[in-house]
């Protein structure tokens, strides 16, 4: 080996012997150590950079056009999920559609799973939640209205609590990349299928819970911590949301039937001005354009390092189940140190720029690869949709009622995922066509 010529060269030159002729080195004598270099760079960057190694072998003719059609499903499914995932973290929904585009668009030069679709997932934006509900609540925010009456300053939390989960994500990243350097990806052995469901089943219910005060339209304070969700359901959320259905049961059944047309007719918000009018909830302003990246506040690295660990290993074991599953049905390999890698680097790069924590969501994955997905071409294009939704479109989900989940909801519950998106895809499409003729 080359570091035992090394050493007999050493051991030679220290009791006045010269080296064999044939291993003097020389200008165009060392042709074994720089071919062992090279191929040892080779091999780590094509390691490090998957793409490298199969998108030259890409066969453009047999999965081009299933991957731009996947592609397009799986980016209109992340406008509605991305808007919602990052209200559900506590943060203003501009950032859901940011968390959308970076991650997706790196996983495709660092991933390994060719059908997992990465971005914003509901689990971790409940735990991102209870973070900024329990580091940063509403409270901490009052100022006073006319001297007599208080009100939360958005801006001023939503600017703050955007730091703290940038802070959060790049802590995320550094923890998930080291793993991964480190040959952690075994850990996933441990992680066994009964373990994974149960917790994402758990997790699932909470993300129901979170979301009911939307659907009834309930003002509810911010809880966290052990037993919170029992605190929101039985404790506030429950004789609210029955003193709401009382009250409104007492108006006559004229206006019963009009507040059920709203709910049917939700879509149209924009067009018939529902906030305005009805005081329905919307998802509200979404700017345009790109951010410039910001460097983290490592003043929060102290508050939230736990935390930030254990998004970091649940989002890679949902990640690396999927990648698993996927990969066994359609006879390829993932790595899992490289996926600890890639889904670190997503969440470290994207945490400077106002995205939050990513995982793997299982229903836009399903999605991706029912619908013809069969790489990761396809990220790339469902990225570029959240990328021109970004630039130029992004002003017509302004109005988006938050109670909109529920249409798609209920089609994918009833209908199967591929006619369920296409009826929620349907649906949304509608209320755009009604903004723009109105």
């Amino acid at each position: 080996t080359w570091d035992g010529w090394a050493a007999m060269v050493v051991e030679m030159a220290l009791s006045h012997r010269a080296p064999p002729p044939m291993l003097v080195l020389s200008p165009g004598s060392c042709s074994f150590p720089t071919r062992c270099s090279a191929s040892t760079a080779k091999s780590l960057l094509f390691r490090f950079l998957p793409f490298l190694h199969w998108l030259p072998r890409y066969p453009v003719k047999d999965w081009l056009l299933g991957d731009i059609a996947s592609g397009f499903s799986v980016g209109i499914m992340h406008l509605p999920q991305g808007l919602a995932y990052a209200l559900l973290a506590g943060l203003p929904p501009v950032t859901g559609l940011y968390s959308s585009f970076y991650p997706v668009f790196l996983y495709f030069f660092f991933g390994t799973s060719r059908h997992n679709s990465v971005g914003p997932f509901a689990v971790i934006s409940v735990m991102i939640g209870s973070l900024t509900d329990s580091l940063l609540p509403s409270e901490n925010f009052l100022e006073s209205v006319n001297g007599s009456n208080t009100t939360v300053n958005e801006a001023q939390r939503d600017a703050a609590r955007v730091e703290l989960v940038a802070t959060i994500t790049v802590l995320t990243g550094i923890f998930q990349v080291a793993l991964g350097l480190l040959q952690f990806g075994f850990v996933v052995t441990y992680l066994s299928d009964p373990l994974v469901r149960g917790y994402t089943t758990a997790a699932s219910v909470h993300v129901l819970v979170s979301q009911l005060k939307n659907v009834f339209g309930v003002s509810l304070g911010e809880y966290s911590g052990p037993l919170s969700m029992f605190l929101v359901s039985g404790g506030s959320l429950l004789p609210r949301t029955l003193r709401a259905l009382t009250c409104g049961a007492h108006r006559g059944p004229q206006k019963p039937a009009r507040e059920a047309s709203i709910i049917i007719s939700t879509g149209i918000s924009y067009g018939v001005n529902l906030k305005a009018k009805f005081g329905i909830s919307v998802v509200g302003n979404i700017p345009s354009g790109l951010k410039p990246p910001v460097v983290p506040n490592v003043s929060y690295f102290g508050q939230v390092v736990g935390n930030a660990f254990a998004i970091a290993v649940v989002g890679y074991a949902i990640c690396i189940s999927l990648g698993k599953i996927f990969a066994l049905k359609h006879g390829y390999k993932v790595d899992s140190n490289q996926e600890l890698i890639a889904l670190g680097l997503c969440n470290f790069l994207g945490g400077f720029f106002q995205c939050f924590a990513i995982s793997c969501s299982m229903s836009r994955s399903l999605v991706q690869e029912s619908t013809g997905g069969n790489s990761q071409v396809a990220g790339v294009i469902s990225s570029l949709v959240i990328l021109v939704t970004i630039l130029k479109i992004g002003e017509l989900f302004r109005d988006l009622p938050k109670m909109v989940w529920i249409v798609t909801f209920v089609a994918t519950l009833l209908l199967n995922l591929d006619i369920g998106l296409g009826a929620s895809v349907a649906f949304g499409l509608l209320t755009v066509i009604f903004r723009t003729q109105l």
